[in-house]
């Protein structure tokens, strides 16, 4: 079976048993059907943290794939095996990946969130909520020039974008308010897809609606003729976001197929935006359980580097330890082998490739100090020449690996995985100490530079274009404090997605700056990364559809 047939033949319990499983009050939640229902984080404002939090990260992503969400969810469903309290936090899906190239989020095999289907396809439409509050504010801000413009607003100098939650090329660079003077003042515009969006970002920022509200308030919309900055709250529109954000800002309760608890919520993409689910959900799922499970999007120097350097510093966070996942598939690419060869044992490259997960596990446990298990994906055609080579370098390295079949076997195939995290959390018992890729205090270009070179391994970084008067404007209104979320590609440590393996001593070009005030970040742009994905040539969208009973089928 597939997937999405695994997951339709799985049995679920009824959303109220996992909700009493986990002790939730009764009017903490509110039903979305039988198996999904929000929970109120408002009811739990006084309940003490209790959980070890996990961050699960990966090398750097291959066309082979490695299975983070899959390693989460096993993770997870072995402590559950092992009759530990233990709960997901995760994000949801956006829409351009399920129709796009990548498919679905929820997992895979024997390890899935569910239900699958409704996860994947708007789900409880927290994202339709986000992309609807992201245009209110676009569209008061064209409203407020064409109502008389009392703040001056320079027409030129509007930077803040609509959104779709759908992969649309055409929309990256259009021309707005064409026809006439009823139709407002003509000007250049453009789309992101939501979960690049600033509005998501903020909301995953959020401690709690207050914070939200305020977050909202700071977005910088434009600048007025003057040159100096025009927020949202200027416009006034940061209430009636909020209010269209309200239920969305509930985390949203679903289950695995081991019915492990789990709280999806928020979605941002981690190439451009920081890649974590929203504070809140790891905040309430930590008073919910013994172990938390959370991931952080694409490889380590994306994900892992903006939860840690972004999500714990606002949020006061901290990992008590990290999960990196591999492949030997994957490892064997990063050596040179193409995919339609990475069926076949090639020890060799599987030497060369690992130099990938060394450098992942070197800035792990060098940059941000905390102790690292790998975990790596069982695939059939892994040999035993291939796995001993792993386990032994490894082993060299003083660092504990293990090998899940979660995907074939559910939270049974991950136990060995999941004991070996849970004993490594038993033995360091000592509460966590936060180390940041940077000092907070150092300026915006010194922080991007120490990034490039402490995390990515850059040997120089150029700033192309405006970028560094962009910057100098930024400081120079106040944003120099603010911790810097590099949007380039995911397929490599430099900004090249061809320079496979690990890299170092390269240039690292950043041709753009963004303000994400909302969101308490500033965006720098390397290489030629979007905010608006385009569909591929073959749409996974294609293989999608729903016969007459209902039932959908070609997620995958």
């Amino acid at each position: 079976m597939n997937d999405i047939e695994i997951a339709q033949s799985a049995s679920m319990l009824p959303i109220q048993e996992v909700a009493d499983r986990l002790q939730l009050k009764p009017e903490s939640l509110s039903p979305y059907g039988r198996y999904i229902a929000k929970v109120d984080p408002l009811q739990y404002r006084d309940t003490p943290d209790r959980a070890k939090l996990i961050l699960v990260t990966a090398i750097t992503p291959t066309p082979a794939g490695e299975g983070k969400t899959t390693i989460s969810i096993s993770l997870a469903d072995g402590l559950t095996y092992l009759g530990k309290s233990s709960m997901l936090a995760l994000r949801e899906p956006s829409l351009g990946p399920v129709f796009g190239m990548k498919g679905g989020a929820t997992g895979g095999g024997y390890v899935q969130v569910l239900p699958m289907e409704n996860i994947n396809l708007h789900f409880t439409g927290d994202l339709h909520a986000i992309t609807a509050a992201n245009n209110l504010l676009a569209a008061m801000v064209d409203n407020h020039i064409q109502q008389g413009n009392e703040l001056q607003i320079d027409p030129r100098r509007i930077n803040f974008r609509r959104c779709m939650d759908l992969n649309d090329r055409q929309l990256r660079s259009v021309v707005s308010g064409l026809g006439g003077d009823k139709n407002g003042v003509p000007r250049e515009d453009g789309f992101d897809i939501t979960a690049a969006s600033e509005v998501m970002a903020t909301f995953c920022m959020a401690q709690d609606m207050q914070d939200l509200k305020q977050r909202l308030g700071r977005i910088v919309v434009a600048r007025n003729m003057e040159g100096k900055p025009v927020t949202c709250s200027q416009i006034g529109a940061q209430g009636a976001m909020a209010a269209l954000l309200r239920d969305a800002a509930m985390p949203n309760l679903v289950q695995t197929i081991d019915h492990t608890p789990c709280l999806i919520h928020g979605g941002p993409f981690a190439n451009i935006a920081h890649g974590c689910n929203s504070v809140i959900a790891t905040r309430l799922a930590m008073k919910l359980a013994d172990y938390v499970i959370t991931e952080a999007g694409f490889g380590a120097d994306l994900g892992a580097e903006k939860f840690l350097d972004i999500k714990c510093r606002q949020s006061g966070l901290w990992p008590d330890c990290v999960v990196l996942v591999a492949t030997i598939r994957a490892l064997k690419h990063h050596g040179g082998v193409q995919k339609p060869d990475l069926n076949k044992e090639n020890v060799a490259a599987l030497e060369t490739g690992m130099d990938n997960l060394r450098r992942h596990i070197q800035n792990i446990r060098d940059v941000w100090q905390l102790p690292v298990v790998v975990a790596l994906n069982h695939f059939s055609s892994d040999t035993q020449a291939e796995i001993d080579t792993v386990l032994h370098a490894m082993e060299r390295e003083g660092v504990p690996c293990r090998f899940s079949d979660g995907w074939a076997k559910g939270g049974e195939g991950a136990a060995d995985l999941a004991q070996c995290v849970a004993d490594l959390l038993e033995k360091n018992q000592k509460e966590p100490t936060p180390s940041y890729t940077y000092p907070a205090e150092a300026g915006l270009q010194q922080k991007i530079e120490t990034l490039a070179k402490r995390i990515y391994h850059a040997g120089s970084v150029s700033f192309a274009g405006k970028s560094k008067a962009i910057i100098k404007q930024l400081e120079d209104d106040g944003y120099a404090g603010a911790p810097v979320c590099i949007a380039k590609t995911q397929y490599s440590f430099s900004d090249n997605a061809k320079l496979l393996n690990a890299p170092e001593g390269y240039e690292l070009t950043i041709r753009d700056v963004r303000l994400s005030a909302g969101a308490g970040f500033v965006v720098a742009f390397a290489g030629d990364i979007i905010a608006m994905p385009g569909l591929p040539r073959v749409p996974a969208a294609l293989q999608v559809d729903v016969d007459n009973n209902g039932v959908i089928k070609g997620i995958f």
